[in-house]
């Protein structure tokens, strides 16, 4: 059975018609993921993100060439992004609070910038404010922000590219003038 006559079935609800889909392409799935984040137990826990997105979007899901999988390779290789991301903040957070292995001067600048960052991000629209809580400092994905303010993917991405360019904008001046 093609990935088209499957995937129309698992939008259907047939769940073995998804199961069917998952075992056929969960090791290239895993594979991108792990050539992104480089462990194998993250790259196990975003190939489970991607099939569970694909399981809540199944009615969106582009098939190129009769095929399934070029929409789950990109949805693994972003989806393993964020969780690079993640990662990252959460590294960069415990080396914050780690006593002894931190510059205090260093440590007075980041305060210092977060202050900066904190009032420009006062100066937002409260949708701005909105969109940087639950992207930039939260964990949010441009789809999840996006359905939890009722506007499209596409609003979410362009007030967040202007949020972010306005936001380098004040720090750069921040740092001018230091």
């Amino acid at each position: 059975m093609s990935d088209v006559d499957l995937l129309a079935r698992a939008a259907a609800g047939d769940r073995l018609a998804f199961g069917e889909l998952y075992d056929r392409h969960v090791r290239p799935v895993y594979w991108q993921a792990y050539s992104v984040v480089h462990d194998g137990a993250e790259a196990e826990d975003v190939t489970q993100d991607v099939f569970v997105i694909a399981w809540r979007r199944i009615r969106a899901i582009t098939v190129v060439d009769d095929s399934v999988l070029p929409w789950l390779l990109v949805t693994a290789r972003y989806t393993a992004l964020n969780a690079q991301r993640r990662a990252a903040r959460r590294r960069a957070d415990e080396l914050v609070e780690t006593p002894g292995g931190v510059d205090v001067e260093r440590e007075v600048e980041a305060a210092h910038v977060r202050a900066e960052i904190e009032k420009a991000v006062a100066l937002l629209s409260p949708t701005d404010r909105r969109l940087y809580e639950l992207c930039v400092d939260g964990d949010r994905t441009y789809e999840q922000a996006a359905a939890d303010l009722g506007v499209t993917h596409a609003v979410v991405r362009n007030r967040l590219h202007r949020l972010r360019t306005r936001l380098r904008a004040d720090l750069r001046s921040m740092r001018e003038t230091s």
